[in-house]
């Protein structure tokens, strides 16, 4: 019988950190060789992380990620037979985003990525050059077509070549395919579809771990020829997921398949170049030990979302080296949310509070302030702004004689509390997670240097009503109230001044997050939301405050991506700029 050992390393990568993820690599190989793997996939750009950017710029990376490579590939020779796939930087003559087929010391054969993605967060084409070739290696007997993370998305590309006209058996598709919401169902159906198609198994590995904004969630897949899912990684966890791939019931899929001889000729009308490679001969049957099935589903939304803000945050604080971060507690939703998601992502003794009130803050504020900290387990310092807001009131009185007293004056607070989060962070060398939502940064409420001080935005993509969402979940998660019901049901206020409420500014948030969903995620025209029934007048009113704060955006601190569209790399929209819609429509 032809069949295979195929193993998908999900590993979790640094970008720069060549030694660490070659050693990452190694590990993973000593794991699959006692589980008897003959073929084991790594993610895209495995060696370097991913996305090295700029870093593929600079010949002596190149060198040193070629160097990396090396070292695995000498490595190799103490697996025996085992063959690996291995997502790494290649030069002949340009830079590729390659593949390396690596067997007992040597490389069998490099296959270069096709499709460059350059949309998004992607700019592969500013890096790279394109691969002209499909490649179909033959390892102990089994037809294998590789490809690289975008290649598997197009019906044509070399996927369907490496089938039809290179008889594969195994697709097997190295990715570093970032989460967002809804992204995992439209890869899963992609991927039946392909392999359906191509009457072929298909092998998704992917990345998983926070990179700055991005975060990689895992999830990798495995297909059989009737586009059936057989096989799923965990999500947002490092794990090395191990299947045996039947290519006897492959092969006979297609011989009783009617219109298969056909498929395959009217697809090599279309064929894409295409290159052999040889890695063995036929299978030897060897005793392998069982694999332990692990039967999942995928995690509900909300959860899902919480998994991809903790693991993002908890990478960005691990990666960049900090022991402890630092949040500035309000009393309200989104300052217990962001703290909870830093208790769970690096433990509540790495986490502490500061609380910073001043005349307008409520007497509630206060309490649930003080309990959220408690029930999160932080340490909770208590610092009073009323002093020295009377100093700045005082000192900028004389200034500010003969007009009324508006944001001006409220931002001052803001501004002092940023000061005070900046110098402990200074003093201790503890990270400022900053606290606002999508909602706000969006509309441009908030204030500089002030609320929006700091070093990762935990929440910059999730929209305001997703926030209650996530906390409501985590006080499920935790079987308790962690967040303290009233943080929950009371109205959102900044606090800045008597009475004030976020709804004395913006529209309520049910109706403002579908608006700024539609106008940054979707490019909806103005004119397309309000035929989605809302108002024109509240419409204009939300377009142009987005507008208009691109300056503030271009300021903030990176946070974790988990939209289709977020602030960031994602969001290229210039600071100068005379066209705005929301005026155009007026």
């Amino acid at each position: 019988m032809r069949s295979i050992r195929l193993g998908l390393a999900q590993i979790n990568c640094t970008v720069g950190d060549l030694d660490g993820n070659a050693a990452k690599i190694k590990e993973y190989c000593r794991r699959a060789a006692l589980q008897g793997v003959d073929l084991l996939a790594f993610p895209e750009l495995s060696v370097s992380g991913y996305p090295p950017e700029d870093l593929l710029l600079k010949p002596q990376f190149i060198a040193d990620c070629r160097e990396a490579l090396a070292q695995i590939v000498e490595f190799s020779r103490e697996l025996e037979e085992m063959t690996l796939i291995l997502g790494c930087v290649d030069l002949k003559a340009d830079v590729y985003n390659s593949a390396a087929i690596i067997n007992n010391g040597r490389v069998v054969d490099i296959y270069h990525k096709m499709y460059l993605p350059n949309y998004g967060v992607f700019d592969e084409e500013r890096y790279f050059k394109p691969g002209a070739e499909g490649l179909v290696v033959t390892v102990g007997g089994v037809l294998v077509g590789i490809s690289i993370c975008e290649d598997i998305w197009y019906p044509d590309g070399p996927a369907r070549t490496e089938a039809t006209a290179g008889g594969a058996e195994l697709i097997v598709n190295l990715n570093a395919s970032p989460y967002h919401v809804a992204k995992g169902g439209a890869r899963a159906h992609m991927l039946a579809d392909r392999a359906a198609d191509n009457l072929a198994a298909v092998a998704y590995v992917n990345m998983v771990g926070g990179q700055d904004e991005l975060v990689f969630d895992g999830q990798s897949l495995v297909y059989n020829q009737a586009g059936k899912r057989v096989a799923m990684g965990a999500q947002f966890e490092e794990e090395l997921v191990v299947i045996d791939i039947d290519a006897e019931a492959i092969a006979k899929a297609r011989q009783e398949h009617a219109e298969w001889r056909l498929i395959q000729a009217e697809a090599r009308k279309r064929a894409l170049p295409l290159r052999r490679a040889l890695v063995g001969g036929e299978t030897v049957d060897t005793a392998k030990p069982p694999i332990k099935r692990v039967e999942r589903s995928e995690m509900e939304p909300v959860e899902e979302v919480f998994a991809a803000v903790k693991l993002g945050l908890g990478d960005y604080v691990r990666k960049n080296r900090f022991a402890r971060v630092l949040v500035g507690l309000s009393g309200g939703v989104d300052s217990a949310l962001a703290a909870a998601l830093a208790v769970d992502a690096i433990g509540a003794a790495n986490v502490t509070t500061v609380f910073m009130p001043s005349r307008f803050t409520s007497h509630e504020s206060v309490q649930d302030a003080v309990a959220t900290a408690k029930n999160l387990g932080t340490e909770f310092i208590d610092i009073s702004i009323e002093p020295i807001f009377t100093v700045y009131l005082e000192s900028l009185a004389p200034i500010f004689a003969g007009r009324p007293a508006d944001a001006a004056e409220e931002n001052l607070q803001a501004r002092i509390r940023g000061n005070i989060l900046m110098a402990l962070s200074n003093k201790f060398g503890w990270l400022l997670l900053s606290t606002g939502n999508k909602s706000e940064m969006s509309v441009g409420y908030a204030t500089l240097y002030g609320d929006m001080s700091g070093g990762f935005a935990v929440l910059k993509d999730v929209p305001k009503t997703l926030v209650y969402q996530l906390a409501e979940y985590y006080n499920r998660k935790s079987g308790s109230e962690m967040i303290p019901a009233r943080v929950l049901t009371k109205a959102p206020s900044a606090e800045l001044r008597a009475g004030q409420k976020d709804s004395d500014a913006l529209p309520e948030y049910d109706v403002l997050d579908p608006i700024v969903r539609a106008y940054v995620e979707e490019d909806r025209a103005n004119s397309e939301i309000v035929a989605a029934g809302f108002e024109a007048a509240t419409v204009a009113k939300v377009t142009e405050m987005v507008d208009r704060s691109e300056y503030k955006r271009r300021q903030a601190p990176p946070g974790v991506k988990i939209t289709s569209r977020a602030f960031g790399k994602d969001w290229r929209v210039p600071i100068t700029n005379w066209y705005k819609e929301s005026r155009k429509n007026s």
